[in-house]
């Protein structure tokens, strides 16, 4: 009886060290992944809320002479500003344990109105205005767009805050794919310029 505990247990030990050993085959074979890496950046992906007012102004809209009016209005909203990574233009390159990721700037992905924010109370009319069109709404808004764009386009902070955070999750997740292997990745980062974007 002794003996076939014995000889189980030694089967039992052998299965165990084959299962390991297939398993950690299996991580082996585990490297970091661009797929991954892009679906890192969309995560890393930052929104940011600004105060906007949409301001319109245009002399002599109507009438004549000394009855003519201005048409004159202003719309106060947040504005939501995305910015982040292209990841369309990531590249990466893994060789043994050297990991080289191409990497675009931070840059405004996008603006948007955040439609909470509108409100009655959002539009204000000068007196005596002239009508006001949705065309003149429209207008308004596309500038206020355009210059809520511009002003994120422009914040240097904001832009190196979004890429230097792109870069600490994907090194994480760099190194974590090292821990699980036993390997430790070196990183090179290589930062495509404004004429290699387009």
């Amino acid at each position: 009886m002794k003996k076939m505990i014995c000889l189980f247990a030694i089967f039992t030990i052998c299965l165990t060290m084959t299962g390991c050993s297939s398993k950690d085959n299996e991580f082996k074979n585990v490297e970091p992944q661009i797929s991954q890496m892009k679906s890192i950046c969309e995560l890393a992906t930052m929104k940011c809320y600004y105060h906007n007012v949409a301001k319109y102004m245009e002399e002599d809209a109507s009438g004549m002479w000394f009855w003519s009016k201005d048409r004159k209005f202003w719309i106060e909203y947040a504005g939501i500003v995305t910015i982040g990574i292209d990841i369309s233009k990531m590249k990466m390159e893994v060789k043994n344990d050297n990991v080289t990721i191409t990497i675009p700037q931070a840059q405004v992905l996008g603006c948007e109105v955040d439609d909470a924010t509108l409100t009655e109370e959002s539009f204000v009319v000068a007196k005596n205005s002239a009508k006001i069109e949705a065309e003149h709404q429209t207008a308004a808004f596309k500038e206020a767009q355009a210059k809520m764009q511009e002003s994120a386009s422009t914040d240097t902070a904001l832009l190196s805050n979004a890429q230097q955070r792109a870069q600490k999750l994907i090194e994480d997740y760099v190194n974590n794919i090292g821990g699980c292997i036993d390997k430790k990745y070196k990183i090179t980062w290589e930062y495509l310029e404004e004429d290699e974007l387009g």
